[in-house]
């Protein structure tokens, strides 16, 4: 099963696949491909942190806009992904995480079967009011960094109501690693699909 996660920069994707990593390490047998437009800074991030052996992670470098190469031409992502099954199989599950893109950034559904979007409260109790396909569509939205609704002024029980109302029945999860390092409900969600075969 591949996953995507996308969502704008900043908004603590890295760290959320640095968590699922941590979780899911143990049980599953996974894999991460990160995308970076000209470094590969996500993927020395999980290395340092230690969360999987250097194998198991691989870093496309884009050269262009991120969406570009999660949904418009999603060959050098396909080709990292092939490389980690060839190399490492069998795998349960690959974490495919875009470079950070705007509220626009969907995944190929020929690259990922499931998509998480992450935004994160810094960016004001708007951001979900604000929709796009990134917001609406994905399988799941993760809105992160909670502990700072606080001190930006972002009231979470609004960022609840205008996720329900652009999203209807799909899921949303509030998370903040800094309370919850494991990303305990995200995980869950996770393992749900991982336990449903597709």
């Amino acid at each position: 099963m591949r996953i995507g996660l996308g969502g704008p920069v900043g908004s603590g994707k890295t760290a959320l696949v640095a968590a699922l990593c941590r979780s899911l390490a143990g049980e599953t047998r996974l894999a991460v491909v990160t995308n970076d437009i000209y470094t590969t800074e996500d993927a020395d991030f999980l290395l340092r942190n230690g969360v999987l052996p250097a194998e198991r992670v691989r870093a496309v470098e884009t050269g262009c806009c991120p969406h570009t190469a999660i949904r418009d031409d999603i060959s050098a992502n396909l080709e990292a992904v092939e490389d980690l099954e060839r190399s490492l199989p069998p795998l349960d599950l690959v974490l495919v995480e875009s470079g950070g893109d705007n509220l626009t950034a969907t995944f190929s559904h020929g690259l990922v079967h499931h998509q998480i979007f992450v935004v994160d409260v810094s960016g004001g109790d708007k951001v979900p009011r604000k929709g796009g396909p990134g917001v609406i569509a994905s399988d799941l939205l993760v809105v992160n960094k909670t502990d700072l609704a606080r001190q930006v002024g972002a009231d979470l029980s609004v960022m609840a109501r205008d996720a329900e109302e652009k999203r209807g029945d799909r899921p949303v999860r509030f998370l903040s690693l800094v309370e919850d390092p494991s990303a305990r409900e995200v995980t869950t969600w996770v393992r749900e699909r991982l336990a449903e075969g597709g």
